[in-house]
């Protein structure tokens, strides 16, 4: 799995953690899979074979009200960030990210015009991954800033994992 590039989940992935606060796959469109929502990816800094997959989303108007709330209660926001995805602004919502492993992606996002990888730019890239890990850090320390249980779908991941230890 390439780091830093979007992707997709299996269906599956959402069989076998169903959590009502992930964001699930979208339904087929006249048969065809719809490929919603996109899922940045990150990796985990405590182990290789987990990967963080923060879901984007075109609904900035909706998010960036969040997002203010949260700025002016706060000083500032770190669960929402908004960049640029092929040209168009999406909000990436680190409130709702979750933990995969690779058995669980589908397929990485295309660029239909160019056939490329779709991208960040570094610095869009750099500062999502650093709210990212302060958001997860504070979850570890019992601060809850994002909405699926996380702690339990990453721990039932590393006992599939590692299935002789149970963890």
């Amino acid at each position: 799995m390439d780091i830093g590039k979007f992707y997709f989940i299996k269906d599956q992935y959402f069989i076998d953690f169903p959590d009502k606060d992930l964001q699930t796959n979208k339904e087929n469109i006249n048969g065809k899979e719809h490929n919603r929502p996109c899922f940045y990816v990150i990796q985990d800094n405590l182990n290789a074979s987990i990967y963080w997959m923060v879901p984007i989303s075109s609904g900035t108007a909706k998010y960036q009200r969040f997002y203010d709330a949260k700025a002016a209660r706060y000083g500032d926001c770190d669960t929402i960030h908004f960049g640029y995805v092929l040209g168009e602004r999406k909000a990436f919502l680190i409130q709702n990210m979750c933990p995969i492993i690779d058995e669980y992606m589908n397929n990485i996002y295309i660029d239909a015009a160019t056939g490329a990888h779709v991208t960040l730019a570094s610095n869009a890239a750099s500062e999502i991954e650093r709210k990212a890990k302060k958001v997860l850090m504070l979850l570890r320390k019992g601060i809850k800033l994002i909405f699926p249980d996380i702690i339990t779908i990453e721990k039932q991941l590393l006992a599939k994992l590692n299935p002789s230890t149970g963890s």
